[in-house]
């Protein structure tokens, strides 16, 4: 009687804790555990869609009913998800809560076989049978009940399998990290890396369940294929974004409660994102993908937190920025970052009359002749798995890496002739690299073990 009544209080104890911060838990510790308890809290809420009914989730047998996928409707591209994420009433896009970074090593053959192909392959087609492609092209959809991700191989990846020729487009971490400024030693050492994303932490444990032939089936399909007949997983990194999870995560009283990330502000405006078509290879073995750059940041949050919000908006974004047009979270400028070519031309007096300049204000020297961007974020997110400091992982793709080398250099105090102190200089004294790494992202087709 005591033994079932512990049990009992442990269930209550278990179910007192808010959905939310429990599956985000439950996804950074990964597994069949994790799994079971990730369906049973958020199986009411996933459902199908209509033809995908299985029984209801439970504890015990571990079924996810998220949409299925349909393969022959996926675009061509694996970085292509703008149309597939949830928007904002101002149109912007908003990527998904449950954020997983899978670091490999290559242990595959030279070079790699057909069967080890053939195996990478099916156990990315077993995703694109199991699970729809994010909100399934759905404009109005309120959650990302799908599945968005993509693959990347590094440079080490191509001379491991090869004569050691890799896409010209593709540097290796050590040089980007160099040429940012940042030390080389800071290369994340991976042979290629895995990006699953959904708002569900369920969806996301089983994939890559599945992807690893840990599951005979998933969402009701037949697992085949296992990436492990060619990689091991190196490292596993699990970030959350999405309003609230700040506030819920970080002991900030200053963060807002509807804040979407770390530092207090929404991003994603539509302005400040080139297109997918705009951040694809022209030419090459890989033309029709795009390149990656996975970063693991390292954020100081109480200096930042120490300023008044008229002070981070500056900051963030420029000084021409009106705080209390801007809103508390961004919210307050729609769907435009408000960055024109002017405030980037006027970096220099705002600094004279300011003693300070902004973030996005400072990136925007990057764009191209249009000024339009050439940086498009496909994850960020608070990093739970970072516990000795507040972590943040941020990737994006970019046509090649030249680009994001430009981007990134833009943020460097160096950079500009002005008298401004460090603090005051956009965000870049609040942000330290931990590690970064450089991937290629060939298109769907060619996604299985690639060569020059």
């Amino acid at each position: 009687m005591l033994k079932h009544s512990r049990v009992a209080m442990d269930d209550d104890k278990e179910r007192s804790i808010p959905r939310r911060q429990f599956v985000r838990s439950a996804v950074a510790i990964g597994g069949a555990t994790a799994l079971s308890a990730c369906v049973d809290r958020e199986g009411s809420l996933l459902g199908g869609d209509g033809t995908e009914t299985a029984q209801r989730a439970t504890a015990t047998d571990q079924t996810v009913t998220a949409p299925r996928g349909d393969p022959a409707t996926l675009p061509a591209s694996q970085h292509e998800w703008s149309e597939y994420l949830v928007r904002d009433a101002a149109g912007n896009t908003i990527l998904p809560e449950h954020q997983l970074v899978l670091g490999l090593s290559y242990e595959g053959s030279t070079p790699p076989t057909d069967e080890e192909r053939g195996a990478v392959a099916d156990a990315f087609d077993t995703l694109a049978d199991a699970f729809q492609w994010g909100t399934g092209g759905d404009n109005g959809a309120s959650f990302n009940r799908g599945l968005l991700g993509l693959i990347g191989y590094a440079p080490s990846y191509f001379e491991a399998v090869g004569d050691g020729e890799m896409p010209d487009a593709l540097v290796t971490p050590e040089s980007l990290l160099e040429r940012v400024g940042e030390d080389p030693s800071k290369s994340d050492g991976f042979d290629a890396v895995v990006i699953l994303t959904s708002d569900f932490g369920s969806v996301v444990i089983a994939a890559e369940e599945a992807l690893f032939g840990r599951r005979d089936s998933v969402n009701g399909v037949a697992v085949e294929g296992s990436l492990d007949e060619a990689f091991s997983v190196a490292e596993r990194r699990t970030g959350f974004a999405g309003n609230g999870v700040p506030a819920e995560k970080l002991d900030h009283d200053e963060i807002n409660e509807q804040a979407p990330l770390s530092m207090g502000f929404k991003s994603g405006f539509r302005d400040s994102l080139p297109s997918e078509d705009g951040v694809k290879l022209r030419e090459g073995p890989f033309a029709g993908g795009t390149t990656l750059a996975v970063g693991r940041l390292r954020l100081e949050l109480d200096r930042w937190y120490d300023q008044d919000h008229e002070e981070r908006v500056e900051e963030m974004f420029c000084p021409a920025h009106d705080s209390e047009e801007v809103g508390e979270v961004g919210s307050g400028l729609g769907a435009d970052s408000g960055i024109t070519e002017e405030d980037v031309d006027r970096i220099e007096d705002d600094a004279a009359e300011y003693n300070r300049i902004g973030h996005t204000q400072k990136v925007a020297r990057a764009r191209d002749e249009d000024f339009d961007p050439k940086i498009l974020r496909r994850s960020e997110g608070f990093a739970t798995d970072a516990p000795e400091h507040t972590g943040f992982n941020f990737t994006s793709v970019q046509r090649d890496l030249e680009s994001f080398v430009e981007a990134r250099k833009a943020m460097n105090v160096e950079e500009y002739d002005v008298d401004v102190p460090d603090e005051n200089h956009g965000i870049v004294d609040y942000v330290n690299t931990v590690s970064r790494g450089t991937y290629v992202v060939p298109v769907r087709d060619d996604l299985a073990l690639p060569v020059v």
